[in-house]
């Protein structure tokens, strides 16, 4: 039986005296008993937030009456434990860090599509269809025929539209991200490099996953998340790919049984980035961890 909601959501809009702001929300936030992030700037709230269903649905109202935020722009899931350990609420300069000052979701962005409407929009041959996430989330799935940027964090997405992608070639960019909250941003800023016409999945991989059955679905793989369930599938349930307590990647079962990966201590990914020393302390924090 499931045990708790999750409530990922975002929006950008102007917000001013931000640690007024953070107090109120946190008080907020504990008395429903939450537990999760939120992030908060001048251009907006960006968070994912756990608790029960009565305390999400609180959640619910809190966001609409501060932020005009409606219901159907969050994106609902469940959980069977906590996927977050305590409750945080964070100031932060951008929610989404790209350091592009031409990137302006408030001031314009590009065309939405509806997850119903994505599959028709992507099998255009003249769509180039574009991930906009890092590659750590991209290895756990992605949609069939997409191009992966091959990047490290959303920062470098700036380079990749620069030196790899042309307004002149790319008449029509159709991108997605986990939430759509990636690419409100990566569009505003195609549009300010002048590419034409730039689409964005409304809702994200998460609102696809939710929305469009699995037998019609293009998703291969799952989705990574940002979260204790480390990625959902279709329906948005959670899968059995797990994290390195080390360096936090995903693992598959073929990596899990990797003789690189020790349970708390390294992983494929991590194992030659780490001293002995490292290991001993990593080793005898997981060894204290373990019952029995």
């Amino acid at each position: 039986m499931t045990a708790f909601s999750v409530a990922a959501f975002y929006r950008f809009l102007p917000l001013e005296d931000l640690p007024e702001l953070r107090r109120s929300l946190t008080e907020a936030c504990a008395l429903l008993g939450l537990r999760g992030t939120i992030l908060i700037a001048p251009e907006g709230v960006n968070g994912t937030m756990a608790g029960s269903p009565e305390a999400i649905e609180g959640l619910v109202g809190e966001l609409d009456r501060r932020f005009g935020l409606p219901r159907e722009e969050i994106k609902f899931s469940s959980a069977e434990i906590w996927p977050f350990q305590r409750l945080k609420i964070r100031i932060r300069p951008e929610i989404i860090t790209m350091r592009a000052s031409e990137a302006n979701p408030s001031h314009r962005v590009g065309t939405y599509v509806e997850a119903g409407d994505w599959n028709a929009l992507v099998e255009d041959p003249e769509v180039l269809l574009l991930d906009t996430r890092n590659r750590y989330e991209t290895k756990v799935g992605g949609f069939a025929g997409a191009l992966d940027p091959a990047i490290d964090s959303f920062t470098e997405f700036k380079a990749f539209v620069e030196e790899k992608l042309d307004p002149s070639v790319h008449k029509k960019v159709a991108m997605f991200c986990t939430g759509g909250i990636r690419c409100e941003k990566a569009s505003s800023f195609m549009l300010a490099k002048g590419f034409e016409s730039v689409f964005h999945l409304k809702g994200g991989i998460l609102k696809y996953l939710e929305d469009v059955p699995a037998e019609d679905s293009r998703w291969e793989g799952e989705c990574y998340v940002f979260d204790g369930r480390v990625a959902v599938g279709h329906g948005l349930g959670q899968t059995d790919w797990t994290a390195c307590f080390a360096c936090g990647a995903p693992l598959s079962d073929a990596e899990r049984a990797s003789p690189a990966f020790e349970p708390g201590v390294s992983c494929p990914a991590c194992v030659d980035r780490t001293d002995e020393a490292k290991k001993a302390a990593l080793r005898e924090r997981h060894r204290q961890l373990t019952p029995g």
